[in-house]
Parts: structure tokens; C-alpha cells; sequence
């Protein structure tokens, strides 16, 4: 039986593989069916991370992490976790894609979040062939063309910022007139010269041909339609919870969680069930920012060894 099961192998699932295994847990093993990192990996320039100076990629920032980990005994099993549940003995049930399963006194899950859809005409269409959720896996493609960039939070200014030493001009649509991101980002943004900013005005419709994307034909709120001739359209309005593994064959969650979808924990990452803890973007208020969920899969870890040692010793 595993001492803990991390499922996901981004900042937070790393990080709690570290700490476990340092801080004492024998039997430790990360599931994550991908490459280790997490969503981060696709991040063009990290410039807030503790101790990351000069313009460091959210690949190059995660590239160490693995070996780390792996130094003091964590393992990583590259498989997807399709449920996490509980049986009669009070332990954890992981069952796995490959139809196998393991039993696990104690479980993090930290299996993040997906980039949303803005639901516009074309979107879907054309994703994949000029429509992006991804500045960093696609943006050389327009290297000295103008794209548009969707959305109005922190990832949206950073991606156009990044998009703006790549492309000759990059228009960026928000439906307000305002940003939700860092002030220090937001004065970077309006100091760009080649950032368009297309404010008070929604995505209509992406259209295009055989070829691909072709334009964007963006709507004020006032009813005014513009076309955007860019053959590349970035879409940053936020992310979908992955809590596919928390969901039992009833239909209802492991443990309680809010109508968003989102984990409840309390400040030490415990859920209402005991011994399964959540950290990082899934669980409840995340900031969405590397070290928070670091610091999350720290704490989750600490509290797992106490919960792991009180179960065997009692």
C-alpha cells in the first residue's frame, strides 16, 4: 500500500513529492500521465518566481524540478487516474486508466485546470488552425504578423506582452474597459506600441478557409462590428476545473466542494474527507500562481506525513 498518492505532476504535485519523501513517507508515488511540470510549462517568461532572475521560461523553470523529487525517492508512474474513492477500511482506492488499481492511505490531488472556450462562432472550427489557447506553443508561427489576443486577467496581458516581441502587432479584445491583472503589467501593456487595445468590445465571429484563420470580426457594446484581419487568435478567459478523479460512480464527489467546481480545503489543504487533501489551481480561492501552489503541495505533504504516521502508530 502507498504511504501517499499524489495525482498530477505540476508545482504542487512535485513540490508535495519532495517534502513527503524528505520528510519520512517510504512509499510515495506521483501519478501523472504526461511529462512532469504542469500547466506552467507553457508560460513564455516568468519574472515573479522566487529567486528566477532574468527571462526564464516556465519550461526552464520546471526543467529540475523532477530530478529533485526523485533524488529522495519519489516515484512517477506516467498513467492517468480516472477515480479516486474510498473503501471500507477507510483507505483510498486509485484506479487507473490501464484498468489496474492501488490502495493509498492518503491522497493529494492537484490535477489543476484547463484554459476555457469563449464560445464564439468559429471558435471551435477553427481551433487548432489559427485559434490558440497557447501564446507559447504557437506564436512563432506569426512571427511578424498581427494576431489577436482574447481576454482581460493576468494571463491575457502577459501572452499579448509576449506575443509583441514576436508579432508586428497584436490587437487585444476585452469587453471592458478596465484589466484585472498586476498594475505592473497593465503600464507595461499600455506602453507597447504595437499592442492595439480593442476595448468594450466582445469576439463575433473567427473566420477563414482551408488555410485557416483569415480574421476575427470583434462587436462593441454598442452594437459596432469591426474585422481584424489576423490569421492567429490567442483566446486567455480563464480555466475549467479538472476534477474528473473526484467524481464517484453515483455521480457525487469525494469530498464537499463549491458550486464552481472547485475543492474545499481549509488552510491546511485538507477536504472534508480525512486523509485527501487538494492544492493548487483546483482547490478553493487559488491564486493561479507557481509558488502558491508549490507552497500548497508543501503544506499538503506536512499534513500528510502526521496524518500517515497517527494511522500506522494507532
Amino acid at each position: 500500500m502507498l504511504d501517499f498518492a499524489i495525482i498530477g505532476g505540476g508545482p504542487a504535485g512535485l513540490t508535495a513529492g519532495l517534502y513527503a519523501t524528505r520528510g519520512g513517507l517510504d512509499n510515495v508515488t506521483m501519478f501523472e500521465k504526461g511529462m512532469p511540470g504542469g500547466q506552467i510549462t507553457q508560460s513564455s517568461e516568468i519574472e515573479n518566481y522566487p529567486g528566477a532572475i532574468g527571462e526564464v521560461t516556465g519550461m526552464e523553470l520546471m526543467s529540475t524540478w523532477p530530478e529533485q523529487c526523485q533524488r529522495f525517492g519519489l516515484k512517477h508512474e506516467m498513467v492517468g487516474v480516472t477515480r479516486v474513492s474510498k473503501n471500507a477500511e477507510g483507505n483510498f482506492i486509485i484506479s487507473k486508466d490501464d484498468g489496474t488499481s492501488e490502495e493509498a492511505m492518503s491522497v493529494l490531488v492537484c490535477t489543476g485546470s484547463t484554459p476555457k472556450r469563449a464560445g464564439f462562432a468559429g471558435e471551435d472550427k477553427l481551433f487548432g488552425k489559427g485559434v490558440s489557447t497557447c501564446a507559447t506553443c504557437d506564436g512563432f508561427f506569426y512571427k511578424g504578423k498581427e494576431v489577436a489576443v482574447i481576454g482581460g486577467g493576468d494571463t491575457a496581458l502577459e501572452e499579448a506582452l509576449y506575443l509583441a516581441k514576436i508579432c508586428s502587432k497584436v490587437y487585444l479584445v476585452h469587453r471592458r474597459d478596465e484589466f484585472r491583472s498586476a498594475p505592473n503589467t497593465i503600464e507595461r501593456l499600455k506602453t507597447t506600441e504595437n499592442i492595439e487595445l480593442v476595448l468594450n468590445s466582445v469576439p463575433d465571429e473567427v473566420y477563414g478557409d482551408a488555410m485557416g484563420v483569415t480574421g476575427l470580426r470583434v462587436k462593441s457594446n454598442d452594437g459596432e462590428l469591426r474585422d481584424l484581419e489576423v490569421p492567429g487568435v490567442f483566446v486567455f478567459v480563464g480555466n475549467d476545473v479538472n476534477n474528473e478523479v473526484l467524481i464517484q460512480e453515483d455521480d457525487s464527489f469525494l469530498c464537499d466542494m463549491t458550486d464552481w467546481g472547485e475543492v474545499k480545503v481549509d488552510i491546511t489543504m485538507k477536504t472534508s474527507v480525512p486523509g485527501l487533501y487538494a492544492a493548487g489551481d483546483m482547490r478553493i480561492d487559488a491564486p493561479k500562481q507557481v509558488v502558491c501552489a508549490a507552497g500548497d503541495g508543501a503544506v499538503a505533504a506536512l499534513q500528510a506525513i502526521g496524518y500517515v504516521d497517527e494511522k500506522v502508530n494507532h
